[in-house]
């Protein structure tokens, strides 16, 4: 029985060591599984994954980055990073009508309109449209356009734009902003490239109409445009506001777009206030608003010579003194020279400060110089001036090689003085060329200070003095304006008239390079008056030499002209 159970039990037993040995290269290959599986998961990503925004890096591709960021934020469905959209610079027109179709065109024609439908519908989904550069492929504007982008994709773009190294403008058209996502759009902004120059945000209504808030004085934005956005007096208010104030100034913002707001008279008096201290601005629109005559008034005012306000001239007057203090401070000679002159100017100006001699003596400090020390008595100003030649004779004495050094010293002691420059200047004509040199050469920085400090500030720009009021000379660097569609009237059209006709005056005989040069291009059509009437006739005359557009226009007209034959 043994036998036989180990007969028949040996059959069974035969081919179990192949199962053994087929179990053992299962065993194997299960081994070798097991020890590829570690080098399998780990690249996977397991622990290095991120799992939430923040800890993302960024590759710099947009693409990429918003799409990875959005997964992360929990979106499952996001728009898509496309190139925007351009219409062919070449459009082919369609064969005639008369011409029938053949069975191929109309196979094509077919296949043609499935394929419009699919494009309309894929054009009014949403996407981030992007234009990028030709050679380098870099992304240089971004277009959000009919969508709302919540706080949350703010978030987003706040960590994918700052890679981007050659990002120059956003372009955010009807995306529902709100004043809070403003301001999370505006922290966006100083963390992007210094490339970002231009800030579209068009069809965006606030309630608070906080747009002032993207031209302070640290913002970076040069190209602003805010049209269809409800914009009233209010609005217009705190842009003015931020355009210039006594004490603070954008000097940043070059173009701003306003049209097609509601903005009428007060807010463009606003405006026109904005502009009284402002030259940084070049280029203005204010097309279809509601501005009328008394709005547009307050513009021409703004950009011809204006009186100063009481609180503007206060201001001058701190200015001024602030700047003395620094150039008597900075210059060199001021403990060298004597100090019984020094002495005397700052008893004399104090007793001006006290008594309050014309305002006049109290804003140019040449003017002030001369009307004090004049009536003291001549005969001090002959003996400082003996005291100088004396000066110069013990040191020419002492120094006879180098005689013209001490004639250096004198223009630059002489300049607080300004009485010795002129007798200086006489009696030598060779003297002052070295000393200017010397200036230029031991005292530029002051110089560059000082002028620095008038270009900053427009209160120390020159005046006039007339009646009794200062009056300074009006802001000439704008250079664009654009009034189009609003609600002007001939008496508006004067004031534009009388402005137009007073800058072209007052630069003809001096050569355009050397300062701002006043308004270029005036848009006034489409307003409250007729065409033909002889004040805008007048304008257009005397703004068409000046109109950099109409004369590339006319060169053009001429070189297209043919020759007549001769």
């Amino acid at each position: 029985m043994s036998g036989e159970a180990s007969a028949p039990g040996a059959s069974p037993r035969a081919p179990r060591p192949a199962t053994q040995k087929s179990s053992g290269t299962v065993s194997k290959k299960g081994d070798r599984g097991a020890k590829e599986k570690p080098a399998t998961v780990l690249p996977q990503t397991g622990e290095e994954e991120p799992k939430s925004p923040e800890e993302y890096q960024c590759t710099g591709v947009l693409e990429t980055d918003f799409a990875e960021l959005c997964r992360l934020s929990g979106y499952t469905d996001f728009p898509k990073v496309v190139t925007r959209p351009r219409p062919h610079p070449t459009f082919v027109q369609s064969a005639s009508l008369s011409e029938k179709p053949t069975l191929e065109d109309q196979r094509l024609s077919g296949s043609c309109s499935l394929n419009s439908l699919e494009s309309k519908y894929v054009y009014f989904r949403p996407t981030v449209q992007v234009e990028a550069d030709p050679e380098d492929k870099s992304v240089k504007e971004v277009y959000v356009r009919g969508w709302k982008a919540e706080e949350r994709i703010l978030g987003i773009f706040s960590k994918c734009l700052p890679p981007l190294s050659q990002l120059q403008a956003i372009n955010l058209w009807k995306v529902g902003l709100t004043d809070k996502t403003l301001d999370t759009f505006i922290t966006l902004l100083p963390l992007c490239s210094s490339t970002l120059r231009k800030v579209s945000l068009e069809g965006n209504p606030l309630a608070e109409q906080s747009y002032h808030k993207l031209m302070t004085q640290d913002s970076t934005v040069v190209h602003l445009s805010l049209r269809n956005n409800n914009i009233d007096d209010r609005g217009a208010q705190l842009l003015g506001r931020a355009l210039s104030t006594l004490h603070s100034c954008n000097r940043t913002l070059v173009s701003l777009n306003l049209g097609f707001n509601h903005i009428g008279d007060g807010g463009a008096g606003y405006i026109a206030d904005g502009l009284r201290l402002n030259r940084s601005l070049l280029w203005l629109s204010l097309a279809h608003n509601r501005i009328r005559d008394k709005g547009a008034l307050k513009l021409a005012e703004v950009l011809r010579p204006f009186e100063l306000t009481h609180d503007e001239l206060v201001q001058r007057r701190r200015l001024l003194l602030e700047k003395g203090t620094q150039e008597r401070s900075r210059s060199p000679s001021s403990s060298r020279h004597g100090d019984s002159r020094h002495g005397d100017s700052k008893t004399d100006r104090e007793k001006n400060q006290l008594t309050g001699v014309s305002s006049v003596a109290l804003i140019d400090k040449s003017e002030k110089t001369q009307t004090v020390k004049t009536p003291k008595g001549l005969g001090k100003k002959k003996e400082k001036s003996g005291e100088v030649v004396k000066k110069e004779e013990k040191s020419g004495s002492g120094q006879s090689p180098i005689q013209g050094t001490p004639k250096k010293e004198d223009p630059a002691k002489a300049s607080k003085g300004k009485v010795t420059i002129p007798e200086q200047k006489v009696t030598k004509g060779k003297g002052p060329k070295p000393g200017n040199k010397e200036k230029r050469s031991t005292l530029p920085e002051s110089e560059l200070a000082a002028e620095a400090t008038e270009m900053l500030n427009p209160l120390l720009e020159p005046v006039e003095h007339r009646d009794g009021k200062v009056f300074m000379a009006g802001n000439r660097v704008l250079l664009h304006l654009n009034l189009l569609g609003n609600r002007i009237a001939e008496a508006g059209l004067d004031g534009f008239l009388y402005t137009v006709r007073h800058q072209a005056q007052s630069l003809r005989p001096r050569s355009a390079p050397k300062g701002p040069v006043g308004l270029l291009r005036l848009c006034l059509e489409k307003n409250c008056f007729s065409l033909q009437c002889p004040a805008y006739t007048m304008v257009q005359e005397l703004m068409l030499p000046r109109d950099p557009i109409s004369k590339a226009k006319a060169q053009a007209r001429e070189e297209e002209a043919p020759v007549p034959p001769s």
